[in-house]
């Protein structure tokens, strides 16, 4: 390697390279605006196709396993294969299961539909949050933020799109997220060129890693607490995500339309949080972050279902400024138990979190066919406790 090659490689091991953080940002956007898409049209499709519940959660269920299974799978193998350009690849599956879910005409191709955009998320996440890791220049907590705010800002976004556009008409008018789609192709053909230039330039420089000091029985119990708090985060992000604009149609009466602008309220406040996690994660330590993320989210939860409308939405923008900070700050900290790992490390927890997402809502939309859609809510304000267990996490000391 040359002396301009040497240079180039260390200054991007130790620059925040800000352009790609929020080039691969926007990516994470439009991935999970596209994504979005599919929970917002739920009313639509219900009514079009006479949906219980329960197929409602099944649908999610399939698109959360799609994305939840292959993530893990992915992420091992370009931990030793790196692909550059995977994530367009990705996109052309979500396109297509967008073009599909905008024509589709039954229960059975709604799903095929789904399944296909959960290909496409599984292909795109752990390369993506790998790339953020390379770009981040040390500041782990920040780069996963400004990530993460992107797929959160795509999630709020998502469901205002589908409020303006396919609600006032039809399911077809999907189709014109396909636009969408192929402005993620552009950028994420810019990022897949950086990617192979940056591996390039790493190839013959060999990395230093910081292991944490710990035993390999102390980073596998770690690492199973941190898996039951996605799992707690999930469940009920799963009933919120799925079933908050139902839960305000029955109970307050409302619109489609005004639920759907109470559900943006709700994941613009994600957004907000996520934000704030990683950052704070970085300067005070992530164990804190996500102790007080899961758990002191908990009072919030217990009241919700015992408020009127005004305060319905007061609670619901902190909680979801508050349950949404934990994840950037639980994905570092993994990450940083498992250095070696980046995009298995990235795969699980992203598959772990959507099959959580999906499993809770294939459950929670079968406990609300059997019982009601606000006593999911009664039940789920509970899920937060579970935080508790984090205070068993170790420190990890930042160097």
């Amino acid at each position: 390697m040359s002396t301009s090659d040497t240079t180039s490689a260390g200054n991007l091991a130790s620059k925040t390279v800000f352009p790609i953080l929020f080039s691969i940002a926007f990516a994470h956007l439009i991935n999970d605006l596209l994504q979005a898409v599919i929970p917002a049209s739920y009313p639509i499709l219900k009514e079009n196709f006479h949906l219980n519940f329960t197929q409602i959660g099944l649908i999610t269920l399939s698109y959360q396993l799609a994305a939840s299974i292959l993530q893990p799978l992915v992420g091992l193998y370009t931990d030793t294969r790196p692909k550059p350009f995977s994530q367009i690849f990705g996109m052309c599956f979500t396109l297509a299961g967008i073009v599909f879910l905008s024509y589709a005409s039954s229960f059975y191709t709604i799903v095929f539909s789904v399944i296909l955009v959960g290909i496409g998320s599984s292909i795109f996440h752990p390369e993506a949050s790998r790339i953020s890791f390379l770009a981040s220049g040390g500041k782990r907590g920040l780069a996963q933020s400004i990530f993460q705010l992107g797929g959160n800002a795509g999630t709020a976004i998502g469901p205002l799109l589908v409020a303006l556009i396919v609600v006032p008409n039809s399911q077809h008018y999907i189709i014109w997220f396909a636009i969408v789609a192929f402005v993620g192709l552009i950028v994420l053909s810019r990022i897949a060129f950086w990617y192979q230039n940056h591996l390039s330039l790493r190839t013959s420089k060999k990395a230093v890693i910081d292991l944490p000091n710990l035993s390999q029985i102390k980073i596998n119990v770690s690492v199973g607490i941190l898996l039951v708090l996605i799992f707690s985060k999930f469940f009920y992000m799963a009933s919120m995500s799925s079933y908050f604009t139902f839960y305000l149609i029955e109970k307050f009466h409302l619109s489609v339309q005004d639920a759907q602008f109470h559900l943006v309220l709700f994941l613009a406040s994600c957004a907000i949080g996520t934000l704030i996690g990683g950052p704070i994660g970085d300067k005070f330590g992530r164990k804190y972050v996500i102790w007080f993320s899961v758990l002191g989210v908990a009072p919030f939860t217990l009241l919700l279902p015992f408020v009127d409308l005004f305060w319905t939405g007061f609670l619901s923008v902190l909680i979801g400024i508050i349950i949404s900070s934990a994840f950037p700050a639980i994905l570092v900290y993994a990450q940083e138990l498992l250095p070696k790992k980046l995009g298995m490390v990235s795969g699980l927890f992203y598959g772990f979190a959507f099959g959580m997402g999906g499993l809770g809502s294939a459950l929670l939309g079968n406990l609300a066919d059997h019982t009601s859609i606000i006593y999911v809510y009664y039940l789920c304000a509970y899920l937060p406790l579970i935080g508790i267990i984090a205070f068993f996490l170790p420190n990890l000391k930042k160097k």
